[in-house]
């Protein structure tokens, strides 16, 4: 049987062009993000169309989703989120409610015959609520690394932030799993309910179990560390198959799950930058490559534009909105409230991650999804900039300064990655040095 080996050439073609634009947007100081999106749009039928969607590239994109989400649960300290306190919760919260409440009337407004189309296979009521759920969660590491930036990180109000920003995505995942759940018209909301509840269930009892034993037998090992990462990967995929299979919850939830349980072991960090590297240098250009691909740019009608450029407001008013009342409702001053408000905004791979699960679902229509990418985009590149407007002026005032367990465990994951780079360094100057001799 012959072998088509084109893939390989659009692997390569996909990668190197990703990290290039991602390259050129950090020096715009964007997330490179951006960059592997705007590869998708230039390399396939919105612009060039040097590429096409195939069931490879689809099957690659859902592993580097699963990946990803792999990675967020990893980095999700349950210890921490339980010691914010009730202020983060408040601020998530209510920064999700509004969002959705928003989203489903736009969507409602839109989403009909003689406005746009719809192909979606679902419920008009779980379609429009659907475009809400996108507009839920926050991408952490772009405010963090804003704030990081600016030195603002350890203030009150970026603690707030990053507590928040990080419960609105378990909150949005929960979102996700109810709707993508009630997808088949044919099953009961109660059958739905029971499902995720039976779901959660079997996640704490695997959970469980799996800590006990990953404990007891990998995390005691001296040797053979690369046995840690093959467990760990193992366990993830298990449970995002069983997730999707077994309960009808989305594979994503499942992945999710598996990096929060794993997240309490001792070598959650070594395997954070394990896979980390896994998903930069291959999986995670393919998946968000594979998010431009689908965007068909000349399809998109006056109405579709328009959709887009509401949507894109009110992605940003909702946040600064919803996130900025449940900071005031904890007692944050007015700059405060503005400045968590505007942390809350960009949404990142997460609400691309949700929107793809949503095209699959029969969730959502395909003519959304250039909007929706649209105002990933657009969200990511404001804010940034409004971020340094609201906290402009206080560059060099620390009054503020607050000792969180949360934040200094994102500093540690930086200072771990640097650490390995400077042993790798070192390694290398040494046999160059032996080399010589």
């Amino acid at each position: 049987m012959f072998m088509d080996y084109h893939f390989l050439f659009e692997i390569a073609v996909i990668l190197l062009s990703t990290k290039v634009l991602g390259i050129l947007t950090k020096r715009f100081a964007l997330p490179q993000v951006v960059g592997a999106l705007l590869a998708g749009l230039l390399l396939g039928p919105a612009m060039l169309g040097v590429l096409q969607e195939t069931t490879l590239m689809d099957q690659l994109a859902e592993l580097g989703v699963i990946v990803l989400m792999f990675n967020a649960g990893l980095e999700t300290d349950l210890g921490e989120l339980k010691r914010s306190g009730k202020a983060a919760f408040v601020i998530a919260l209510i920064g999700v409610l509004v969002p959705i409440g928003g989203g489903f009337a736009l969507a409602y407004f839109f989403n009909q015959p003689g406005v746009i189309e719809s192909d979606a296979t679902t419920p008009v009521f779980l379609q429009n609520m659907f475009i809400g759920v996108i507009l839920t969660a926050t991408s952490v590491s772009i405010s963090v690394e804003t704030l990081k930036e600016l030195g603002k990180l350890k203030t009150r109000s970026g603690n707030a932030i990053l507590g928040a920003a990080i419960i609105d995505d378990v909150l949005g995942i929960i979102a996700l799993t109810i709707i993508s759940s009630m997808a088949d018209s044919s099953v009961s909301i109660w059958m739905v309910l029971l499902q995720i509840l039976g779901f959660f269930v079997f996640v704490a009892v695997a959970g469980f179990l799996f800590y006990k034993f990953y404990i007891h037998w990998v995390v005691k090992a001296e040797k053979g560390m690369h046995r840690h990462v093959i467990i760990a990967f193992v366990f993830c995929l298990l449970m995002s198959y069983i997730a999707e299979v077994a309960f009808g919850v989305a594979d994503i939830t499942g992945a999710f799950c598996a990096g929060v349980i794993i997240s309490m072991t001792q070598r959650s960090q070594y395997l954070n930058s394990k896979f980390d590297v896994l998903s930069y240098a291959y999986l995670s250009p393919l998946f968000f490559a594979s998010i431009g691909l689908k965007v068909v740019l000349p399809e998109m009608s006056t109405t579709i534009l328009l959709f887009a450029v509401l949507l894109v407001l009110w992605a940003v008013v909702s946040k600064v909105v919803g996130c900025g009342l449940g900071a005031k409702l904890c007692r944050y001053s007015n700059q405060d409230a503005l400045r968590i408000g505007v942390g809350m905004i960009s949404r990142g791979e997460v609400a691309l991650i949700v929107a793809n699960n949503g095209i699959a679902a029969g969730l959502m229509k395909e003519e959304f999804f250039g909007p929706v990418v649209l105002m990933v985009i657009a969200t990511t590149i404001l804010t940034p900039v409004l971020l340094k407007l609201v906290y402009r002026g206080k560059e060099h005032d620390y009054s503020d300064l607050q000792e969180s367990e949360l934040v200094n465990a994102y500093e540690d994951a930086a200072a771990f990655d640097l650490a390995s780079q400077a042993l790798l360094e070192d390694h290398e100057n040494l046999k160059q040095s032996a080399r010589k001799k």
